[in-house]
């Protein structure tokens, strides 16, 4: 995976990674709902599939929905990211941890605490939304 790794320079989505993702869980989360985009996903649901708690799981549900990643639709959550940027940044996002997990956990665990202000002053800049 030569070029989108995060092995490899990838500065994009190494600032995605530290900038969306307060957790692993929260990674988690949003890949099960990436894996199945059509559904939509009650909090229960998650929470069985996931094997977590449901205060959790409501917790990882709100930052990837203000990371304008998922969409709370027909009662439930789905993956709806809310461009074709972000969209990308996912897909890159699930092939590289599918390929090597703890390089991506790795980024998450040893982020710096300014991440998630740094992502929104993002959309605000134009960056990822565009």
């Amino acid at each position: 995976m030569t070029g989108h790794g995060l092995d490899t320079p990838d500065s994009e989505l190494r600032a995605f990674v530290e900038a969306a993702f307060p957790t692993v869980w929260a990674l988690e989360t949003l890949l099960r709902l990436h894996r199945e985009p059509q559904r939509s996903w009650a909090v229960e649901a998650l929470v069985a599939d996931l094997r977590a708690s449901g205060p959790l799981i409501e917790d990882c549900l709100a930052a990837l929905e203000r990371a304008g990643l998922i969409a709370q639709l027909e009662g439930g959550w789905r993956y709806q990211p809310a461009s074709p940027t972000l969209a990308d940044l996912v897909d890159r996002l699930a092939l590289t941890y599918a390929e090597r997990p703890f390089s991506v956990t790795g980024i998450i665990t040893k982020r710096g605490s300014g991440a998630l202000s740094g992502f929104a002053d993002s959309f605000r800049l134009g960056g990822w939304k565009s």
